[in-house]
């Protein structure tokens, strides 16, 4: 597990709000750069590569490395 992971882990939660950069625009959603790391922000049509966008953090999958979000 990476250093820079855990301070992420440090810092957030399941159910916080933070911004982000949409970092990559896929069919199935989109990943949302956070702090670092890219988490997926599924089935939104409506964000553009380099967007600044609002999301709630909805899981947060430690061994994996990753986390699931929302728009908030």
């Amino acid at each position: 597990m990476s250093e820079n992971w855990n301070e992420f882990l440090a810092g957030h939660t399941v159910g916080d709000v933070v911004d982000g950069t949409v970092s990559k625009v896929l069919p199935f959603g989109a990943f949302v750069r956070v702090d670092g790391f890219d988490g997926l922000l599924p089935q939104v049509n409506t964000v553009s590569d380099g967007e600044r966008v609002r999301v709630r953090i909805l899981a947060i999958d430690d061994a994996g490395q990753r986390f699931s979000l929302e728009t908030a």
